[in-house]
Formats: structure tokens, sequence, C-alpha cells
């Protein structure tokens, strides 16, 4: 009898060591005996999360360029055209404010229901009320699901993953984005522009959003405190990583929101601005490591010269191939995507390169507004420019941000010296939260640096 007990005892323990494990895995921290979970199984248990995320930059990514086409359809004004991109940044900033505060209030599912819920809305009620005036505020609903839904996916992975596997779900998640980017530009191709079916479709692909992450298993993460907005805080610790992230939205925005408006002006079918489009985004996400090696081995403020100076150029041979055919076409758009879309991930490397742990998240969410600054200006001035002097004056917008940002860097130089680097990290300007997801890999080591005497 003792010793059925016994026996009876161990199988309890073993049952209990069994759930402890179990629950240790879905909620990314560590068991009783010490050990993590498989970071494999823990990547799997993140599917459902990359899944509608996926599905949400094919259906809400999408949107921006088909609302350019569709207002060219319905004889909006190019300046129209312009606010509806600026309306979409305005949304975003919103988004990214409010969606922390939701997710503490109502849980990550309802909060990430909600803002699919305002997408979706927005995009059905464009064939209703065909005014540019009444698609910006659509634009503002969709902006807002967009950077909402975003701070829910990137705030539950920060929640579960462990600093073992942190890397390999970041290296995830980029993919998945900038494959959903791509994916959603490739779709203007078939999409028609003012119909009802193309806006109808988008819809449906922003519904299916949120089948993968509400009918999840994987526990919900308790919310942690929303990050303070302090926007000068990016000016205190480096101005020229502030003026260099204004410039990056000034930038990646005009050529997102107008690029299609570019296109029509240079003669490119439908078909043949999506790929103008895609080429951008696959230039941008091909330059990530090259310009991280160079980030990391050299002064960042000669980084950042040297990407503008080459961002000026890029914009020259772009508009002196405008007239060169397709293919010329394209190979600019993936050159100007190449030297201009990692100034962001430069612009924050420096500025965390000042920072202490605790002021990470914060300076990440002071980096994202001052991104939206630039982005909610640029697009609607960019539009009024190419109706006032054509489609070459959106790459003049362009070349004049970049000289400033290499004039104030020159300036910047002389007033203090470069300081010990962080890691260079790959910033998606996604949400006030991805400091959090970011900020592990910015306390790695950087690798062996070369420096150039900048003062």
């Amino acid at each position: 009898m003792d010793q059925w007990r016994r026996r009876r005892a161990q199988g309890v323990k073993n049952d209990a060591h069994k759930v402890e494990n179990l629950t240790a895995e879905l909620s990314g921290t560590e068991n009783v005996a010490g050990e993590r979970p498989g970071s494999m199984r823990l990547l799997i248990s993140f599917t459902a999360l990359f899944l509608s995320l996926f599905l949400l930059q094919l259906g809400a990514g999408g949107l921006g360029p088909l609302d350019a086409l569709s207002g060219l359809e319905l004889g909006f004004s190019r300046a129209e055209i312009g606010l509806l991109g600026s309306a979409h940044f305005i949304g975003f900033f919103i988004g990214c404010w409010w969606a922390p505060r939701l997710m503490g209030a109502v849980g990550h599912s309802r909060a990430f229901a909600a803002f699919i819920a305002s997408g979706v809305i927005g995009t059905l009620a464009h064939m209703l009320i065909l005014d540019a005036t009444a698609w910006a505020v659509m634009r503002i609903l969709s902006g807002m699901c967009v950077a909402g839904c975003y701070t829910v996916i990137e705030s539950w992975i920060q929640a579960k993953v462990t600093n073992e596997t942190r890397g390999r779900a970041n290296g995830v998640y980029r993919v998945v984005d900038i494959g959903g980017s791509l994916g959603a530009n490739l779709m203007i191709g078939v999409l028609e522009p003012a119909a009802y079916v193309s806006y109808i479709l988008l819809a449906m692909i922003c519904c299916a959003a949120l089948l993968p992450l509400v009918l999840t298993r994987v526990a919900q993460p308790a919310m942690p405190k929303a990050p303070r907005l302090r926007p000068m805080m990016a000016w205190q610790k480096s101005p020229l990583a502030a003026v260099g992230v204004v410039v990056s939205g000034l930038t990646t925005a005009a050529f997102r929101m107008v690029g299609p408006l570019y296109g029509v002006e240079v003669g490119l079918a439908t078909d043949q601005i999506a790929l103008f489009l895609s080429a951008f985004v696959l230039g941008g996400a091909i330059s990530q490591y090259p310009a991280g090696w160079l980030a990391d081995r050299y002064d960042r403020r000669w980084v950042l010269i040297w990407m503008s100076a080459a961002a000026i150029l890029a914009s020259m041979i772009t508009v002196a191939l405008s007239g060169a055919g397709t293919a010329a076409v394209f190979l600019s758009a993936g050159l100007f995507g190449f030297v201009t879309f990692p100034i962001y991930s430069v612009s924050g490397a420096h500025a965390h390169d000042y920072a202490t742990h605790e002021e990470r998240v914060e300076l990440s969410a002071a980096l994202v507004f001052l991104y939206a600054v630039g982005a909610i200006v640029s697009p609607y001035a960019v539009s009024e420019l190419i109706e006032a002097f054509g489609p070459a004056a959106m790459f003049w917008f362009v070349s004049v941000a970049h000289v400033g940002l290499i004039i104030f860097g020159l300036a910047r130089m002389r007033v203090r010296p470069s300081e010990t680097k962080t890691s260079y990290v790959y910033s998606p300007r996604t949400s006030f939260t991805i400091g959090r997801l970011m900020r592990r890999g910015r306390e790695e080591p950087p690798r062996p640096e070369r420096t150039r005497d900048g003062g």
C-alpha cells in the first residue's frame, strides 16, 4: 500500500511538472527547473500572429496605392490625392497613441478586433461616398487600423519572447512584414481602380486577419504600462537623429502615397505601377544588411550624410531615367528604396547611442512620432508640387530635404564627438511600443568598428 501511494504521489508530481512546462512555453517565462521553452515551438506558437500580420499588410497596405489610382479615375485633383495620404498618417498617429490604452482597458484580442473593424468600415465606405474629403476621413480610420493592429501584435510578441528567441522572432517578423508589403503593392496590378469589387476584396482580407489571432489558443499577455510620449526626448538625445527620422518620413511617405501619381504621370500602366512600388520596397529590404554593416563599423553621422548624398543622386537618376523605358524606371525605384529606406534605422541607432536602457522604449516612441510628423506633411506637399511643376517635383522635394540633412549633419559633427555604439537594429515605423520588441537587440555589443574622425 505504501509503495502504491509513493508511485501515485510521484505521478502527480510529474503531471504538475508537465503543466508548469506547458505554461512556461505559452507565457514565454522560465519553468520551475529554470529551463527555457524550445525556441522553435515558441515561434510556431506565433504562427497565428504572423499570419494576422501578413493579412493585415495585404489588406490595409493595398489601400493607399488603390486610392491614388481611384482618385485619378474619379477626377480628384493632385492635391486631394495627396490629402488622402496625409490623412492616413494622421490616423496612424492616433492609433499609435490610443492602442496601448485600449489594450489596457479591453485586452489584446478585443482591441485588435476594434481596430480591424475601423479599417474595414473605412475601406467599404469608399464607394458609398465619392468625395475626396469623405475619403480622407475614411483614410484616418484605415490609418488607425494599421497602427493599432501593429501595436497589438508587437506587444503580444514582446510579452512572449525570451532573450534567446527574440532575435529569431524579430527576423521572422521582418520577413512577414516586408513580404506582406510586397504582396500589397503587387495586388495593385490586378485591382481595378474605383471599383466596388476592389475595395470589397481588400476589406475581406482585412476581416480574414481577425481569424488567426482571435482563434489562437495562446493566452493573452498582461498589458505593460503604455510608454510616455515625449517627442522632445529624441531631440535632446540626438538632434541629428531627430532630423533624420523626419526626413525619412518626408521621403518614404511621399513615395508610398504619391508614387502611383508619379507613375501615371510618367506613363506607367496600372500593373507597371505595382512593380514600380514593389521595386522600392524590395530595394529597401535588400539594403538593411549593408546599411547595418556600415552603421556598425563607421561613424553613424557620416553614414547618414553619405546615404543622404546617395538619396540625392538616386533622385536625379530616377528623374533622368523617367523616359528611358519601364525597366530603367523600375531599377531607379529599387535604387531609390535601397538608399532611403535604411535612413530611419540608422537615425534610430544613432539616437540610441546616447540613451540608457530605461530610456529606450520612450525614445523609440519619440522617433516614431517624429517620423509621423514628416509623413503627414509629405504627401499633401508633394502632390501640390506635382500639380504645379510636374512629376519630377517629387524627387526635387526629396533632394531638398536630404540637402538639409547633410548640412545639419555636418554642423552637428562640429558640436560633439560620437559615442559608444549600440548595435544596428532594423526599426519598423509601426507603433509607439516597437521599442520593447527591439530593445534587446540594441543591448548586444556591436561588431568591431572602424571610425572616422568626425569631431
